[in-house]
């Protein structure tokens, strides 16, 4: 019917009809801080910002000069972001539709930033007050004690950088979110031209966002680190040494690793619930395109992208590096005052400087890739993916030369001439960890390659036959990466044994900061991974602009191909982010026994799971990560069978909705998902946090009655252990196996086995569905719950002693 109509012109062309998409708010929001900044005179703002960077500087030279270095670094890439920011803003936004589509996705995307924050701050700040009440209570160290820093000044330090941390990885989130529902409907417009100039435009915005989350991680935990260090007055007589500083910096990690957490859940129900409720309608049972404007859930979906993509991302990463970079400042600063090495503020500082060289050569990456005056049909051939391989190629050339020279400036000693150049080749093992991880997933996810093919021929026999296929890849992909981690961990470890460094007894002291060093390797061009990253979801939702607009079919082509890579570069950064959790937690875990040792006044260096009490915590640690999991797929579950109940009312209520005589209410399946998603999330989030807390405080108290003082404290370590390895390989499963599932989709969707419509597309269209929640859910919320175990222990050890 709707055809006959099309062809006698009764409905006219889709183009020509009033189109008006709901804004999901009424008016515009903007931050508060915003607000007040753009209240202020424009020569007063200036004025206020120029005392603020005198007196952070001030600060600075204060403290060392490394850290005026990194603090001038992340200010030039801050100006480096506003450029790029201009650059971006300066496209044109396409004609007045895709504006209007944009406009309802911007508005719904920071609608929900708004209250899901919100909500996330509330619980920071009661969180705060229960670390308040715990460090006013707990026992001293020596090295406290020595240095006159009573309980109260630890408590107020500590819950200061812990909201620090939350404050920094909320702006992170928001600017990830900012930048991306601002750059999709250029991009959409850019493919009408060119898909090389559409890439670059996705690549310059994800660049933007990718600065200011590293650039805030690094010069926030430099100006903590140089403020601790003027008003304590370390290294004077009677003061803190500057080795222990560190530590008082862990609250900082946790506050992002909290934020991040929740964000990451909130952001991932929300995206998936809606993703799956319009598909399963949609595609399945009507039939219709993917992100079609006749379906009722598409502009949730599409604000999904950009609140569980990007602003949970842009937390995700903020909080890795963060994590990273306190554990290794802490390992540096232990193993200098072990070896007493005479300035141990190069081994403290030495995991700023590499992140500040990260922001210099992801800046020449992001650069490298240039749009072209080629038309849309011509630069539709080229391959985003080997684009977007050639700009990580420069940047990891960049990475291994900035890498040897910061080693080589910082961590030369007259002890060992020759240990720098044995942490180079530990970074140089990160580094090239970092890119095994990112081949391995690009292996598993791209549908260039076999694995993602096998899974869409799988499709043509059926639904139950993707589903198996799925998860054998799945689970098969785990391999190589473990491999990789190992080889990695062990290589690192011994590098650092052998660089000479030795204590005051003769034994060899840098193994673990060894593998600190590779850490630092495989985070070193973070940056551009991020980058590679947020141009995911900036080009999906591209595509959901085109589809909704009734661009030509030319454009919707060049926007699925952006798509389809950009699943794969998430899918990619992902992995990356699981590698990089993997050796972090490893640190934190060295630094967590270091600290309870501290505590308990004797050593702590072994776990012995033979001892029944702590092989029972190990038991606990793996189920928390099985439960965690199964809680946040189900909480995906429950949602959309409100979208898909909301969609289906819909089509049977309003039937000129197929037809295009009657508008969809978008507006309904926002609320829904955007109040679901927000309950949803406090349950895995709270069972995250409470878990260890409550593990080790039930042990503590049973050690005391049976005389294991440390029992508690080493059944917390069996836990966090035993977490953090079933952690790795069910994020590596739920990340890759979801990626997979959905290129397989993608590469159906290229005419390939039947093409769009076909049985076998139905069922990939159902595995697509199953994966959703694995890859953008459960799996990077794993990644960020294995860190914030660590933190949080490490934070909480002494209500485990």
């Amino acid at each position: 019917m709707m055809i006959d109509e099309l062809e006698n012109g009764s409905l006219g062309p889709y183009q020509d009809r009033p189109r008006t998409f709901p804004n999901m708010r009424s008016k515009a929001y903007t931050p508060w801080v915003f607000r007040v900044l753009m209240g202020i005179n424009v020569r007063v703002l200036f004025v206020l910002l120029l005392l603020a960077f005198a007196a952070v500087f001030y600060v600075g030279a204060s403290t060392s000069p490394i850290v005026v270095f990194v603090l001038s670094i992340c200010i030039i890439s801050f100006l480096f972001s506003i450029y790029l920011t201009k650059w971006v803003l300066s496209k044109d936004e396409g004609p007045p539709e895709m504006v209007q589509i944009s406009d309802a996705i911007r508005d719904g995307a920071e609608g929900f930033f708004r209250t899901q924050y919100g909500t996330i701050s509330k619980m920071a700040f009661l969180l705060a007050l229960v670390i308040l009440c715990i460090y006013l209570f707990r026992s001293t160290t020596p090295q406290q004690e020595s240095s006159s820093l009573g309980r109260f000044t630890s408590a107020y330090i500590t819950v200061a950088a812990f909201l620090l941390g939350a404050l920094c990885s909320g702006i992170a989130g928001y600017v990830g979110m900012w930048v991306s529902v601002r750059a999709n409907v250029r991009v959409s417009s850019a493919a009408r031209r060119s898909a090389r100039e559409a890439l670059q435009i996705a690549v310059r915005a994800g660049g933007f966002s990718a600065m200011v989350v590293v650039g805030m991680a690094v010069i926030g935990i430099a100006i903590l680190y140089a403020t601790f260090y003027v008003w304590l007055e370390v290294d004077s007589p009677g003061a803190m040494k500057v080795t222990d500083l560190p530590l008082l910096l862990v609250g900082y990690g946790f506050g992002a690793s909290f934020v991040a957490l929740f964000a990451q859940l909130g952001g991932g129900i929300y995206t998936k619930a809606a993703d799956v409720g319009a598909d399963l309608v949609g595609k399945v049972e009507q039939g219709i395109p993917e992100d079609d404007p006749r379906n009722p859930a598409v502009i949730a979906d599409l604000v999904g992208d950009n609140v569980g993509d990007c602003a949970a991302r842009g937390a995700d990463l903020f909080e890795s590096i963060a994590a990273e970079i306190i554990s290794a400042m802490i390992l540096g600063g232990s193993m200098a005052q072990r070896c007493k090495i005479e300035d141990p503020s190069g081994f403290i500082l030495f995991p700023l400087v590499v992140h500040s060289f990260d922001l210099v050569i992801s800046s020449v990456g992001v650069l490298s890739i240039r749009g072209t005056r080629d038309s849309g049909a011509k630069a539709s051939v080229e391959d985003p993916m080997a684009i977007l391989q050639k700009g990580y190629s420069v940047t990891i050339v960049l990475a291994v030369l900035t890498f040897g020279l910061s080693t080589r400036w910082l961590l030369y000693t007259e002890q060992a001439p020759s240990a720098w150049f044995n942490f180079a080749l530990c970074g140089l093992v990160g580094i090239i960890t970092a890119y095994a991880f990112v081949l391995i997933t690009k292996y598993y996810t791209d549908y260039k390659h076999e694995p993602v093919r096998t899974l869409a021929l799988a499709s043509s026999t059926g639904h139950g036959t993707n589903i198996i296929a799925g998860v054998s890849l799945g689970l098969e992909s785990t391999a190589l990466p473990v491999l990789v981690i190992s080889v990695a961990i062990i290589s690192a470890y011994w590098l650092g044994q052998t660089s000479g460094l030795v204590d005051e007894t003769g034994n060899p002291t840098g193994g673990l900061f060894g593998t600190a060093v590779a850490t630092m390797g495989m985070l070193s061009t973070a940056a551009y991974v991020l980058t590679m990253d947020m141009f995911g979801p900036i080009a999906d939702n591209a595509g959901g602009i085109v589809e909704m607009s009734q661009q030509p079919e030319s454009v919707r082509e060049i926007t699925d191909l952006l798509d389809a890579v950009g699943n794969t570069t998430k899918a990619t950064t992902k992995g990356f982010a699981i590698g990089s959790a993997a050796l972090a937690s490893f640190l934190l875990f060295s630094a967590y026994m270091d600290e309870v040792a501290t505590f308990a006044h004797e050593p702590f260096k072994q776990v012995d799971i033979a001892i029944p009490e702590v092989f029972i915590g190990g038991l606990l640690g793996s189920m928390l990560i099985f439960l965690f999991s199964a809680w946040s797929c189900s909480a995906v579950g429950r949602t959309a069978q409100e979208v898909v109940n909301e969609v289906r009312r819909q089509f049977i209520e309003r039937p000129g909705i197929m037809d295009y005589k009657e508008k969809p209410d978008y507006g309904r399946c926002v609320a829904i998902v955007a109040s679901a998603s927000l309950k949803e999330m406090i349950k895995p989030g709270a069972l995250a946090i409470v878990s260890p807390l409550a593990v080790g405080f039930l042990f503590r108290i049973l050690g005391h009655y049976t005389g294991h003082p440390l029992l508690g404290a080493k059944v917390v370590a069996a836990m966090l252990m035993f977490a953090t390895v079933s952690g790795i390989l069910m994020a590596l499963f739920l990340n890759t196996a979801g990626g997979a599932w959905d290129n397989a989709k993608k590469y159906i969707e290229t005419g390939a086995l039947g093409g769009k419509g076909s049985d076998c597309h139905k069922a990939a269209v159902t595995g697509d569905t199953v994966g959703d929640p694995f890859k953008d859910t459960a799996g990077p919320s794993l990644h960020v719950l294995i860190k914030m175990l660590a933190t949080i222990t490490l934070v909480m050890a002494p209500i485990f002693l």
